[in-house]
């Protein structure tokens, strides 16, 4: 059974103090932006790459119509990560985190956990109560899957070769507690 998260503000706030800045405005530079990110950090196929574009221009054309809403990660001008979520459509109020990515030149300075915290409060701001993600069982992502259950995230299924013969898609689970 799913427990409720409590609602903490993650230690990586100071980031604003360190310069850095979030926004959630889609712009046509970010098809470039989410380029670089997905393709730096070596992980994802060039279809996936592609997809992520694709989502960008959904957005472009049809803004938080087309399902898909976005928060980048910035300093001095340049977009360090995004998150890109939305409702799962069906559901009362369940969403999902399709991507969270960090540009690999700009890990480990707590900015994907900052862009998972940001992005779980406007989850809950737009009246989300649970959200899903779901990744891949291979090696390379090991850290990813750590990510997810250092941050309250329990892994709630497993699909068998989802992706490709030895490549499960496991799908991970937070519920959020009740607002006030």
């Amino acid at each position: 059974m799913l427990a409720r998260s409590p609602r903490a503000r993650t230690p990586a706030g100071d980031l604003h103090a360190r310069g850095f800045s979030f926004r959630e405005t889609v712009t046509e530079a970010d098809r470039a932006n989410v380029r670089s990110i997905l393709e730096s950090t070596g992980f994802f196929y060039p279809e996936e790459v592609q997809v992520g574009i694709e989502l960008v221009d959904d957005h472009l054309v049809s803004g938080v119509e087309s399902g898909y809403r976005f928060l980048f990660a910035e300093k001095g001008g340049e977009t360090l990560g995004y998150s890109c979520f939305g409702p799962i459509a069906c559901t009362r109020a369940a969403f999902a985190i399709y991507w969270i990515a960090v540009h690999n030149a700009h890990r480990g300075q707590k900015i994907g956990r900052e862009l998972l915290a940001r992005t779980e409060e406007i989850i809950a701001r737009l009246g989300g109560d649970q959200i899903h993600v779901e990744t891949s069982n291979r090696a390379q992502y090991k850290p990813t899957r750590a990510f997810y259950e250092n941050n309250g995230y329990e892994r709630a299924a497993v699909f068998p070769g989802f992706y490709a013969p030895g490549d499960d898609k496991v799908v991970y689970v937070k519920l959020l507690p009740p607002r006030p």
